[in-house]
């Protein structure tokens, strides 16, 4: 996948392409998310799911350049009568580029791509009033919780696939494909950091 992306909201000059991350985007997806979130995304319930986990699908958006501008990751999921499911996040967009549509695109692509390869629902802990256009609704995930802390109208689902969380309840679970032990280089380079 490699969409070019031409908004009116975007300058004239500037155009964003949303390609599936490759590694060697990794550390620059990594250093986008510590200036856009800070260290406090390592504490969200979310990074619970997330951690040890590879991601079943990561875009990112690039300039003309090739620089990283905005970033959307999706996760395996399970509960009790879920099946098929994503957890979708982090999104977010380079402070600078923030307001042009670039979340917004990164958004319709990641939809696009999990009903594509078939998934049942995304799940997501976000904005309700941003992300109501996207087609997510906390009433869909009014049976889930996540695995520890989180905000009950924050935790929002849409499914792709009708009656997919009709069954769904509990506490979220990681799924998919685990991580190696070993720290890959950029979570080395984060933990010399710390």
């Amino acid at each position: 996948m490699n969409i070019k992306m031409k908004s009116t909201a975007l300058p004239k000059k500037a155009a964003v392409t949303i390609v599936n991350e490759r590694l060697n985007q990794v550390a620059a997806r990594e250093a986008l998310l510590d200036g856009v979130m800070g260290e406090i995304r390592f504490r969200r319930a979310s990074n619970r799911i997330r951690e040890g986990r590879q991601a079943a699908i990561s875009l990112c958006a690039q300039d003309e350049t090739g620089a990283l501008v905005g970033t959307v990751q999706l996760w395996h999921v399970t509960a009790d009568g879920l099946e098929g499911a994503l957890l979708l996040g982090p999104l977010a967009v380079a402070p600078e580029h923030q307001g042009a549509g670039i979340g917004k695109a990164l958004m319709q692509m990641a939809i696009g791509e999990a009903l594509g390869r078939g998934f049942s629902s995304i799940i997501l802990v976000g904005d309700p009033e941003y992300y109501a256009r996207f087609g997510f609704s906390a009433d869909l995930a009014a049976r889930l919780a996540m695995p520890g802390p989180f905000e009950r109208h924050r935790l929002q689902a849409r499914e792709l696939i009708p009656g997919a969380l009709a069954n769904a309840r509990g506490v979220l679970k990681a799924a998919g494909v685990k991580l190696a032990a070993t720290p890959l280089p950029w979570k080395r380079a984060l933990k010399r950091k710390a």
